[in-house]
């Protein structure tokens, strides 16, 4: 399969191509995220990708397909995706099952790669998210607020006994320096501000350095400059992040100045959690998004939008994974009332 954008564009890329470029564009968020929460993030990449790429070409055999298919990347992509939406302490059976639902349930069931309705990647992290919440809300702090920072073999030990080298169970290194059970900087303000904090008070804490969150902004700044690399090679276009991110400023903007001390700023919404890696490598998925230019830019505000509302007055301290499944299933309807009008058409004849 090529993908060209015009008769006159003669850059043509291949699937595996744009599918590898996109890999790619996330490793200066895999960075800062390894920089500040540890090896684990590895760990999960190493796992998530074995466990899908398995599991397609058991799919592709049983289907008589091509093996070859393998090298579109599609698997190893949805692998990188999921695996650096999990926290660095998950377990390796639950890497292994949400690999495995992404590419068996939520792409092949579907008849495989540009068939299915919801992006692979996000349906695992929800079913993940619902079926093993303590285990998915388990982030390590940053090492500079941990108490015990875990080492490569800690990071094995953890992800296949449960326990570190030295005994401490995933709970335990969650412990910042002062000896507090840590959590995200949304799962923390959301948290104070249920126990009657205001929000100033919450973000006074050491967690909260930088814009948004220690280590959190590094990592959406990775993603950032990702994202703009795929904007300046034309893998995507600007609609759907900007309309995802513009979509979570305006609405957090309106919360922030309607109630300051019930809500973060706004900046602390785009530089925390998944903002930007939802903005540029979740929604820009090209199967489960819109398509028309006005639809994607409506697709994206539409899932800013929903971002924010579900981090505020929803269960969850993010939800980007929501956001886009909610947005996949609107997609077709987008499509149909925002597809260009073709030449002559409406005209008299």
């Amino acid at each position: 399969m090529l993908i060209a954008s015009s008769p006159h564009t003669h850059k043509h890329r291949s699937t595996g191509q744009v599918m590898r470029l996109v890999a790619y564009a996330t490793l200066p968020g895999i960075a800062a995220l390894f920089h500040f929460f540890g090896y684990g993030v590895f760990i999960n990449l190493v796992l998530c990708s074995l466990s899908a790429l398995a599991t397609e070409a058991l799919v592709l055999l049983l289907r008589r397909k091509s093996l070859w298919q393998l090298g579109d990347s599609s698997a190893l992509l949805t692998a990188v995706l999921l695996a650096i939406a999990l926290p660095p302490t998950s377990p390796w059976w639950l890497l292994v099952i949400g690999s495995v639902f992404a590419i068996l349930v939520a792409k092949q069931l579907y008849g495989g790669l540009g068939q299915n309705l919801f992006n692979p990647a996000m349906a695992a992290y929800v079913l993940l998210l619902i079926s093993f919440p303590v285990q998915m809300t388990n982030w390590l702090p940053a090492r500079e607020l941990a108490q015990h920072a875990p080492t490569l073999a800690d990071s094995i030990s953890l992800t296949f006994t449960g326990y570190s080298t030295d005994g401490f169970a995933a709970h335990q290194l969650s412990q910042g320096a002062d000896g507090v059970t840590q959590a995200t900087p949304l799962d923390t303000l959301k948290t104070d501000l249920k126990r009657g904090m205001t929000a100033s008070e919450s973000m006074a804490k050491p967690l909260f350095a930088g814009i948004g969150g220690l280590g959190w902004n590094w990592a959406n700044l990775g993603f950032l400059l990702g994202g703009l690399f795929l904007l300046w090679r034309g893998v995507i276009d600007w609609q759907i992040p900007g309309g995802v991110l513009g979509g979570l400023f305006v609405a957090s903007l309106l919360g922030f100045m309607l109630h300051p001390d019930g809500n973060g700023s706004p900046l602390f919404h785009l530089f925390s959690g998944a903002a930007m890696f939802g903005a540029f490598f979740i929604a820009t998925d090209p199967v489960t998004a819109a398509t028309s230019p006005k639809g994607r830019l409506i697709f994206g505000l539409m899932i800013g939008v929903l971002t924010y509302l579900i981090r505020v007055l929803g269960g969850y301290p993010d939800a980007i994974a929501f956001a886009v499944l909610l947005g996949n299933m609107a997609a077709p309807l987008l499509d149909n009332y925002t597809r260009p009008q073709s030449f002559g058409e409406g005209k008299n004849p």
